[in-house]
């Protein structure tokens, strides 16, 4: 797949840095990038969640709070100070639409300045205010009608088509995102899905060639997003995560949210096994001190409770893949991602809903993660790292601007594949 023209001769070396602003975690890297794009880790902190509910700022003084006390632990562990940071972004429906662009070419050779030309016409779409483009990445090619073209640089026509895949979201929670991190004194290099972030993190190049289908599960929502002939094709989030499950095991069984988690991680599954019903769990009542007379129930009681909100959101997945036109390209192959993906059968669960070959995806090709964040709760943020060093490589050739999307995102991007695949 085309890549863009390179925009620096040599990768720039230096520091480079990433924040994930999750709903239970804030988690800030900061990397030395050499000029063969590699990454090592330097400075690595995380810090709980504070004024975040479903990936989205609720309260900015909190948030920032957070945001500030994790990356001042990762500056100390790094030694050094940072100014300008990759940001990702879960909340804000996030839409996926592919646009399609023709410019003539009159037989002439197809240079990089015709493909500039297709940029830019599309960005000068008018487009309705309700949403901000968030990435513009060129997907597909094709020359008097064929596609399926890599790169057209060098090939002759007289009609270029370059179909862009432009993500974007409400402006709302974008705008808070952005206001919440430059009030920590931090510019923003770029918003990146998180879905897309985590793909770049955990996918081989083999994967995103065949089709691969990534579902990052974190604590406030669930984004995925679909990758085929190495490019990303489709991104959406649903706004349900691990910290859902967490809340109807605290009001199913009437324990307090803490007492709840504890008991999701150590007892909790996806999956109900025979030996379920002879193991009894001790769980604590709301408001009540007196632990002279402990509540026991089975272990089946709490995973009643958890594989239907674990099932409910699968099958949500599902929906949007078929009714996107995605599952068309979204291969055999499932990538789980995210802290909320490491709860016991959760991979089992999503093989058998959505039919597919799963594994559990973690940061690749970065030096220095401790085992402590090497985790699939670490993608997205490490993700960051790479969108950064891919840009200034030029190998991601992305142009958000404050364009928006069509209303007719669904039907477009469901053409698109049904023309292409």
């Amino acid at each position: 797949m085309y890549a863009g023209p390179l925009k620096m001769a040599k990768l720039r070396t230096g520091i480079i840095s990433a924040i994930d602003i999750g709903s239970s975690k804030i988690c800030c890297l900061i990397a030395h990038m050499n000029a063969e794009g590699g990454i090592r880790i330097i400075g690595a902190a995380h810090q709980a969640s504070a004024g975040v509910r479903n990936g989205a700022i609720i309260d900015m003084e909190a948030a920032q709070n957070s945001i500030l006390t994790a990356i001042s632990a990762s500056e100390e562990l790094a030694g050094e100070r940072i100014d300008r940071v990759f940001v990702n972004l879960s909340a804000g429906a996030i839409y996926s639409h592919i646009q399609e662009i023709e410019v003539s070419i009159a037989g002439h050779e197809i240079a990089e300045t015709d493909i500039q030309r297709a940029r830019e016409r599309n960005l000068q779409i008018q487009q309705p205010e309700d949403r901000d483009l968030i990435h513009c990445l060129p997907v597909g090619f094709s020359i008097d009608g064929k596609r399926g073209i890599r790169d057209p640089r060098g090939m002759f026509g007289e009609q270029l088509g370059v179909s862009f895949h432009r993500i974007n979201a409400a402006p709302g929670p974008i705008r808070n995102l952005k206001n919440c991190v430059v009030r920590c004194h931090l510019d923003i290099e770029e918003v990146v899905v998180s879905s897309y972030a985590s793909g770049l993190s955990c996918l081989v190049d083999d994967e995103k060639d065949l089709g691969v289908t990534l579902i990052d599960m974190g604590g406030g929502t669930t984004t995925l997003a679909v990758f085929y002939d190495g490019q990303v094709v489709y991104a959406d989030s649903i706004p349900v995560g691990g910290s859902h499950v967490t809340n109807d095991v605290a009001r199913g069984l009437s324990t307090p949210v803490s007492h709840a988690e504890r008991m999701k991680i150590l007892y909790g599954s996806a999956v109900a096994s025979q030996s379920d019903e002879n193991q009894v769990i001790d769980v604590p009542l709301v408001g009540e001190d007196d632990h002279n007379h402990p509540n026991h129930v089975p272990r089946s009681i709490l995973i009643s409770i958890i594989q239907p909100r674990i099932e409910e959101t699968f099958e949500l997945v599902r929906e949007r893949l078929e009714f996107s036109g995605a599952n068309r390209v979204s291969g055999r192959r499932l990538v789980l991602t995210g802290g909320a993906c490491q709860l016991n059968g959760v991979p089992e669960l999503a093989g058998t809903v959505l039919e597919k070959q799963v594994r559990v995806g973690r940061p690749l090709r970065i030096s220095g993660l401790a085992e402590a964040t090497s985790g699939p709760a670490f993608s997205t943020c490490a993700g960051l790292l790479r969108y950064g060093v891919e840009k200034y490589a030029g190998t991601i050739e992305d142009t958000p601007s404050n364009a928006n999307t069509p209303a007719s995102r669904i039907t477009k991007i469901s053409q698109w594949l049904k023309e292409s695949f």
